[in-house]
């Protein structure tokens, strides 16, 4: 199994308290610290511009000027994003950013793509905020653009959505170029989302990896329903890698495990958050599948092995205020269940054997 975390940009309320002037070296810190060890395999943030679970003025970090900064100060870790809203940038534009960012990063990009949900930040950056089937459409054409444009160098496509006519892109990425162990489609592409009848089939068509729901009977399902798209268009399911977000609440014991769900109330509190959006909040957190001890955590990884998933990224909320849950879990969980041969093939690839 590979793992990789997210890094707190601030979207989930999780640099609150901490300076502004302070942000980039909480997240640069935490970057390279990952970076150093080998049982992560990549870092994460969000694309979104305003705070969740309510709008309010803390910090929220762009997500591709954090993938080209990250790209700067890490050399090993794959760099990603979970997930870019197709809307928010013409995905023209969108795969040159992504093609610098891999260049920089000496061939480290993920492109996490998704169609979008936040309305409250659609609308307030002027971006209206199409029915979801308007959204869908607008994935689907701006994945063929970026891929056209990112395995030959050109994009065209005259859509409903949108209109390119010989957008050139070189360079073009790192990846998918001749570079052994290259993939031929360039960057690796994370379709994300549960969409059972558009957005799985779109994963189907175009997807290197997917990002559905880590609930463990939901996962099944949407497994069950991505194979059967995979068979209709004659692709092996097993081509694609299936992942899933997952936040982390570790302790070594029932105490501990209740004194980080105590911390996140009191954490959302302070931000501001009315006591029945903190109430639900950590209700959320509490519910969510890794929550408990290194073996109960471990386990219910080995379950969702079992299940198809097999890349689980992680969110630590308190990880720019305190390591040791990240610690506990690098050094219980990663140390079982971390597979360290695909971390082989990729230094290998970077250093053009």
């Amino acid at each position: 199994m590979k793992f990789g975390i997210f890094v707190p940009q601030g979207w989930r309320h999780d640099l609150v308290g901490i300076d502004p002037a302070l942000h980039w070296g909480v997240m640069a810190g935490l970057a390279r610290r990952v970076d150093a060890n080998d049982d992560w395999t990549s870092i994460w943030v969000y694309d979104h511009l305003h705070t969740t679970p309510r709008p309010t003025e803390e910090a929220t970090h762009e997500a591709w000027s954090l993938m080209a900064a990250f790209a700067g100060v890490t050399g090993r870790v794959r760099l990603g994003q979970m997930c870019t809203c197709m809307g928010y940038r013409n995905p023209a534009y969108l795969a040159k950013v992504a093609a610098t960012v891999d260049v920089i990063s000496e061939g480290r990009l993920e492109m996490g793509i998704g169609a979008g949900w936040y309305e409250h930040e659609w609308r307030a950056y002027g971006y209206g905020f199409p029915r979801a089937g308007e959204r869908l459409a607008m994935l689907r054409e701006g994945v063929d653009i970026m891929r056209q444009m990112w395995t030959t160098g050109y994009g065209t496509l005259d859509g409903e959505h949108y209109q390119v006519d010989g957008a050139m892109c070189f360079p073009q990425p790192l990846q998918g170029t001749s570079a052994p162990g290259s993939p031929a489609n360039g960057i690796p592409m994370w379709i994300a989302g549960g969409g059972e009848k558009k957005t799985l089939r779109l994963a189907a068509e175009y997807a290197d990896y997917t990002n559905f729901s880590g609930m463990p009977d939901e996962f099944s399902a949407k497994s069950e329903i991505l194979a059967g798209h995979c068979r209709d268009i004659g692709r092996d399911v097993d081509e694609i890698v299936r992942s899933a977000n997952f936040n982390v609440v570790i302790g070594r014991n029932d105490s501990e495990v209740q004194s980080r769900l105590d911390w996140i109330r009191d954490h959302y509190a302070s931000a501001g958050m009315p006591d029945d959006v903190v109430e639900a909040t950590v209700r959320s957190f509490a519910n969510g599948p890794l929550v408990g001890t290194p073996e109960q955590i471990i386990e219910t990884l080995q379950d969702m092995e079992r299940r198809g998933m097999t890349y689980a990224i992680t969110y630590f909320v308190e990880a720019a205020y305190d390591m040791t849950g990240i610690q506990l879990f690098e050094r219980e969980v990663l140390s079982e269940l971390v597979d360290h041969e695909p971390h082989r093939h990729l230094w290998e690839r970077l250093a053009g054997r």
